[in-house]
Parts: C-alpha cells; structure tokens; sequence
C-alpha cells in the first residue's frame, strides 16, 4: 500500500456521509418492511428463517458497494519513477600536482603529498559527471593520465602518485601548467580548468609560468592556483640517508605567491593558500562548488490504473443489493 497514490484524493470527503446514512437506515429500519397489526401472534409459528436473519446485509452491501466507489473516484494507482540524467554541459579538468622532493615535507600529515592524494581521490569522486586528467611535474613534467571518463582510472593515478627520481628534483611551473595546456587545448568541452598545485618556486625548466599562462588564456582555460604549505618553518627532506630513506630538517617554506596569483587572475582563476590538512580539503571543495556541471534530469512515470478493481466490486454488490431486494424480498419477508 506504501506504492499507491491517489490521483484525485479530494473525493474521500464522500466517506463523511457514509456514517449519515448508516444512521439514516438505522432510524428508518423499521418502516422498510410491511406491517401487519393483529390481537395475538399465538397461533402462528416462527417464520424466522434464513433470508430474514441476512437481511440486513443487503444494507451493507449497498454501503461498501458506494465506499468502493468512492475510492475508484479517487482513482488509486501505482506509479514506477525512472530516473535519467544527461549532462548538458561538461567539464573537463586537468590536476597538474607538484611531485618534487619538497612534497614530502611534513607541516602536512602524514606529509603534503599523501594529504593532497587523499583530497584530490575526495574530488574526482564528485565529479562524476566531469572528465579528468592528471599531470605531474618537478623540473620537467609529464601526463600521468590523459583527461577521461574513467574514474578509477583516475583514482589508481591518484593512488600511485609518489616521489621517485623519474624527474629530475626540481620545480618546473611553466612546464607543468603548459603540459596540462597541451592536454586541453583540443577539449570540445564547454568548460575547461587547470588545478595547478605547488609549494615551491619556479627554478627549473624551460618554459616560463607566465608564458604558459597566456597561452592557457589564449585557449580559454581557467586556471586555478593553490600554493601548499604551512607557514614559516616546515620539516624538509634535505639528503638521502644511508639506507635509502630521507634526512629532514626545519626549512623555511618558500611559495611564489606573486606567481601564483598572477596565473590565476590572468586566466580569470583563483589562488588558494593551504596551510593544513583541512585547509586543503576546505580549497578543493570551493573549487567544486565554483565549478558546476549542469545536469538535466528526466523522470518517466509508469502509473498502473487500479480503480478498475472497485468499480467492479461496488458494481456487484449494488447489483446483488437489488437483484435480492427485488426478489427474495419482494415478498413479506
């Protein structure tokens, strides 16, 4: 019963005068029949069979019959909803990630590379209807995943991001921003973005930040800027121990603000500064609530009629009520 609506409910004020008329037949009961007046009832025998014990049924057949009609005028039904969505503007985004040695420093926990995996695999997975792509970058730059569809394909990147000596250690700005150019000049999306992450300043490659900036402009690519870091002093990777891991140090934390800031004005983008865990994740929010994806939904409705079933039922018992009271009980009874 929890799937069934009613169509034209206003029609159950009717079930008001069903309690009228009960009380109605029960006033009236005794004028229903013929009556016969006589001195004594002595000579006769008891007549009371079993048509004159249901016939107050017939009363009650007339009243559920007219309580089913007032439900098939309520017109109950059944309705299946088919949800389906069409994206009438997509958007394709490029995250270009800093992955040289400074990423590993820890005013971030476990340290600023892990924090952003974690936030950035939190930001495809409300993108669903978006294509993403991922370049990564130190003093050169290379595309980890070309811009997809594929979430998990996205996701597993994401998840095996890592410093490792591929690239030369360094912090190559320009490259990194024209890399993820290259990767959405050719987009026929309606919208096209870069996240351009780092927590560094430019000193490596060949390419430089503003020159990839103009040309992001010139393809009309938004380009939001996030500088990474705490603050002050952080603890740095500085040298490689003997056993293969990293010696750390307190470094001060060195961010090309003026860079940043030029980049994403330039491109009509925003800079963010994530100092903490939450502040990156609060960054990566704000971007998804700037950045919308408009999304047509279509419902279909599949009602299924079942107001047949109580006409029928009022229709017979009506039907029974005057068939008997026009046979059976046409007589005395």
């Amino acid at each position: 019963m929890s799937k069934i609506t009613f169509l034209n409910p206003e029609f159950f004020w009717l079930f008001l005068l069903i309690p009228i008329a009960i009380i109605w037949f029960l006033l009236k009961r005794n004028q229903q029949s013929a009556t016969l007046k006589m001195s004594s009832t002595a000579g006769f025998k008891s007549t009371d069979s079993f048509w004159v014990k249901v016939k107050p049924c017939l009363y009650v057949f007339r009243v559920l019959g007219l309580s089913s009609l007032v439900i098939a005028l309520a017109r109950p039904r059944t309705v299946d909803i088919s949800n389906q969505t069409k994206t009438t503007k997509g958007i394709d985004i490029v995250m270009a990630i800093d992955v040289s040695g400074s990423m590993l420093a820890k005013d971030l926990k476990p340290n600023r590379m892990e924090a952003l995996k974690r936030v950035a695999g939190d930001f495809v997975q409300e993108r669903p209807n978006d294509r993403i792509g991922l370049v990564l970058y130190a003093s050169e730059a290379y595309t980890k995943t070309p811009v997809t569809s594929d979430k998990a394909i996205i996701l597993e990147a994401i998840k095996d991001i890592k410093y490792d000596t591929a690239l030369q250690d360094g912090t190559g700005i320009g490259m990194g921003l024209a890399t993820a150019v290259n990767r959405l000049k050719d987009s026929k999306a309606k919208s096209r973005i870069i996240i351009l992450l780092t927590d560094g300043v430019n000193n490596a490659g060949f390419i430089e930040p503003e020159t990839a900036a103009d040309i992001a402009k010139q393809y009309g690519i938004k380009v939001y800027t996030i500088g990474l870091g705490s603050n002050g002093m952080a603890s740095s990777p500085y040298a490689f121990a003997p056993n293969g891991g990293f010696l750390f140090k307190m470094q001060k934390v060195e961010i090309d603000e003026r860079l940043m800031k030029s980049i994403a004005k330039k491109t009509d983008g925003t800079y963010f500064r994530a100092t903490s865990n939450d502040r990156l994740a609060e960054i990566y929010n704000s971007i998804n609530k700037l950045e919308t994806t408009e999304i047509q939904e279509l419902k279909f409705y599949d009602y299924d009629e079942k107001y047949r079933f109580f006409v029928l039922f009022a229709g017979f018992l009506l039907l029974l009520e005057v068939g008997l009271r026009n046979t059976v009980y046409r007589s005395f009874i």
